[in-house]
């Protein structure tokens, strides 16, 4: 597969051919190729529209391998449903985040803009491990992540 990790405040929605290179703590963001379509079944649809500068601000935190950040796009009492497992405040959401999110790399394969929010499908791929597909339901108001629903794909 071949991909280039995209870090920073200005990243956007790219499908680029390239080597992946995390950016800081071995984590990143990563979008979809052709390749990926390809490998993955069911294919992934193209996102639609510009990701939420929220969304955007979480992608980037990680890719960045900064908790802090990821957690300021969280409004301060947000809740964090990971599979079932409650997270609140941006406290516990940036402890949860050191111990489970940074060093990972995520692969955003489509994004659906919603009224209140977005929801995403990702590959997550923890400390270097092949990864999952997932689910993101984030609600958003004043933008901030109020609530970020994660659930296996």
């Amino acid at each position: 597969m071949r991909r280039l990790a995209i870090a920073g405040a200005a990243a956007a929605v790219l499908v680029v051919a390239g080597v992946a290179a995390a950016a800081g703590g071995g984590g990143g963001l990563l979008h979809a190729t052709a390749d990926d379509a390809v490998h993955s079944t069911p294919s992934p649809a193209a996102p639609r529209g510009p990701l939420d500068p929220a969304a955007q601000r979480y992608l980037d935190a990680v890719a960045a391998g900064d908790a802090a950040a990821l957690a300021a796009a969280f409004a301060p009492d947000a809740l964090v449903i990971d599979v079932g497992r409650e997270i609140r405040g941006r406290d516990a959401i940036r402890r949860w985040a050191e111990n489970e999110v940074i060093g990972g790399v995520y692969t955003l394969l489509e994004h659906t803009p919603r009224a209140d929010g977005v929801t995403m499908l990702v590959r997550f791929q923890p400390g270097g491990s092949d990864g999952f597909r997932a689910h993101y339901h984030f609600d958003i108001t004043g933008g901030s992540i109020t609530k970020a629903t994660l659930e296996y794909a």
